[in-house]
């Protein structure tokens, strides 16, 4: 069984300890099988796991091949069919025009680069504002100074993020790896 990697970054303390990776089986009939608590379970639950940050594979119970993606993905579109879409259909087809694209493998590299940087960002703002859901310390000082620190502090964590999906962007086109092979393609000067 392989060993869970370590976490992706210093800001991801609440990540559980490295340890073995939780096995789920998927057999013919589409039910789960979690090895770990050697019983039967939902989608639900395998969104729990991702929510509470376990690493975990699915595979299936007879080829032993690899469906966690499948699993991932099956999670998406439960929660882009019900309630609110984090995702508007023009973004949707624009994803979808990406597949079997030159720009593939680079768009697949940004988005996950970006949410990594939005996860970060997020984490940082959750630590500026941890004072303010503890009755004890909320004043109305307390809150006075928290909102107007926050549009600086949020100008400056989105300008942050922008910098680094740009930065990652440059670093891929010096690189040549947005267009290989494209004559009298150049990165542009800075």
């Amino acid at each position: 069984m392989p060993s869970r990697r370590p976490p992706a970054s210093a800001s991801d303390e609440a990540a559980p300890a490295v340890g073995p990776v939780r096995t789920i089986k998927k057999y013919p009939n589409r039910r789960l099988y979690d090895t770990q608590t050697s019983s039967y379970i939902t989608l639900a639950d395998v969104k729990q796991m991702v929510l509470s940050s376990e690493e975990f594979e699915v595979h299936d119970a007879k080829t032993h091949e690899d469906l966690t993606r499948s699993i991932l993905l099956q999670i998406i579109l439960e929660e882009e069919s019900g309630g609110v879409p984090m995702f508007t259909t023009p973004a949707l087809a624009q994803i979808i025009r990406f597949y079997g694209h030159a720009m593939q493998g680079v768009m697949g590299t940004m988005i996950e680069k970006n949410l990594q940087a939005f996860t970060e960002l997020q984490a940082q703002f959750l630590n500026q504002s941890k004072g303010l859901y503890d009755p004890k310390h909320l004043s109305p000082e307390v809150w006075t100074q928290f909102m107007t620190g926050q549009a600086p502090a949020l100008q400056n964590m989105m300008g942050s993020y922008l910098e680094q999906s740009r930065s990652v962007f440059e670093k891929m086109q010096a690189a040549g790896g947005l267009f290989p092979g494209m004559p009298g393609f150049a990165p542009p000067k800075k």
